[in-house]
């Protein structure tokens, strides 16, 4: 009786971070999401020549601002950059929001030619499921 006591209280304390069913939910739409979105501006915006050509010819449309804007985040490995700082906060401190944010970077990184930092982060990711769930405040 003491022992199952002692084995119940133990089992409490070491709960892992594990999302729910429905968590898990809606952490594949916003994984699945992310990724189309990056597949989406890489091969229709990034790297079709003709958009290439005509947003440098000077159309001003919201494509062409989207695209300006993807290449100098990925140029500067700010995916990557993000994706591994939000991911290691989550692997400090493991919340839902912070998994979320840290997933959807990271599916962008890797996508857009941040795979070192994006794929890193992606393994902070999986360790912060080994990890306690953190107390309620």
């Amino acid at each position: 009786m003491i022992v199952a006591v002692a084995v119940q209280r133990h089992t409490d304390l070491m709960k892992l971070f594990l999302p729910s069913a429905r968590a898990t939910n809606w952490l594949l739409v916003v994984g699945f999401s992310s990724i189309g979105y990056a597949l989406y501006m890489r091969y229709l915006a990034v790297e079709q020549p003709a958009v290439g050509l005509a947003c440098q010819a000077g159309l001003n449309t919201w494509l062409c601002f989207t695209r300006q804007i993807t290449i100098m985040l990925f140029t500067y490995s700010i995916f990557g950059w993000f994706a591994f700082i939000v991911a290691t906060l989550n692997l400090l401190r493991p919340t839902l929001v912070l998994f979320a944010v840290a997933l959807a970077a990271a599916c962008f990184g890797v996508v857009l030619y941040n795979v070192g930092l994006s794929s890193l982060a992606a393994g902070l990711l999986v360790l912060s499921l080994a990890r306690r769930a953190p107390e309620p405040d």
